[in-house]
């Protein structure tokens, strides 16, 4: 009998790199599996995307202020969901920030100053996720204000390794991992029969680990500043942007949350960001099956109750 071992392949998706792996003892087989996991992440990408006039959001987004849009039941309730966690934690997550200005924030070197409040005000004007109006007997979706715009940047891709892994288990698949651009989700064991091994990257050098997680059946996502920041005056400003404020978020270099669906653990890292320190562990704490790790900008570690870092 041949033994198990990892067969894995990686693609550029939702413009981010996905790896998928498969535990196994038949290459060809699990060779075929990974495909029909990556088709159906191009599946979503052609669902989701703003860089398509023939997509469902960019039909949406094109019609706002004017029209209800009819759209597939799947991304109907994607954003149902979506306006779900935006409630939950009180619009720190919110898909309506796609009418943000883009040239005002391009986090590269020749941004010396921040915009004034006043103008940082003005960008978030159309974010509002109450103005988001759904039927659920028609299946539409419409958009209140003119300029409005969605964006699944905030959980498209958690969803994307959602299906992935949905449509690699229908066809058997009893140990793998997709992997999103390091949100991920792991199901089964690896090749040893071990726990998979997840490592919470350093926020200060990215491909350095500074604690790992053995997890099973679990999803994990991080959101950080250490990818795309700015110094100004000698302060970090993320790349995430206070949908409320329209300002960058300070504070806080990483937040990962483990949790069952990749969707919901890269839709809750970012507002966890947003929400602090303090009111993020509160949230996290009252929510069933969820943890929380954040990295503040002194470097300082804070858990949810029931984390246990190796």
């Amino acid at each position: 009998m041949q033994a198990k071992q990892l067969v894995k392949q990686g693609c550029r998706l939702m413009g981010n790199h996905f790896e998928l792996s498969v535990v196994t003892d038949d290459v060809a087989w699990a060779e075929r599996c990974i495909e029909a996991g990556i088709e159906e992440i191009r599946r979503i990408e052609r669902l989701l995307t703003t860089f398509s006039d023939d997509s469902e959001t960019a039909k949406i987004n094109s019609s706002a202020g004017i029209a209800p849009v009819k759209v597939s039941r799947e991304t109907f309730e994607l954003i149902r969901r979506s306006l779900r966690i935006s409630g939950i934690t009180q619009g720190a997550f919110d898909i309506t920030y796609g009418s943000i200005d883009k040239r005002l924030w391009n986090f590269d070197q020749q941004m010396t100053a921040l915009p004034d409040s006043a103008t940082a005000s003005q960008m978030v004007r159309l974010i509002n996720y109450r103005h988001v109006i759904l039927d659920d007997v028609n299946c539409t979706v419409f958009l209140k204000e003119r300029g409005m715009r969605i964006g699944f940047g905030g959980i498209g891709k958690g969803y994307a390794a959602d299906r992935a892994k949905i449509v690699m288990q229908q066809l058997g698949v009893q140990h793998g991992v997709v992997n999103a651009s390091g949100d991920l989700s792991a199901w089964g064991m690896q090749a040893n029969g071990m726990p998979w091994t997840v490592g919470i990257a350093n926020p200060d050098w990215s491909r350095e680990v500074f604690s790992y997680l053995e997890m099973s059946n679990l999803a994990v996502a991080t959101s950080g500043s250490y990818e795309k920041f700015v110094m100004i005056d000698g302060k970090r400003y993320s790349h995430t942007i206070n949908p409320k404020t329209g300002l960058p978020v300070t504070g806080i270099k990483s937040v990962t949350i483990i949790t069952a669906h990749a969707e919901l653990a890269d839709a809750m890292a970012t507002p966890v960001m947003v929400m602090g320190i303090g009111p993020g562990l509160d949230l996290i704490n009252q929510l069933a099956d969820m943890e929380a790790i954040i990295i503040d900008d002194d470097n300082q570690i804070y858990t949810s109750r029931n984390i246990h870092l190796n």
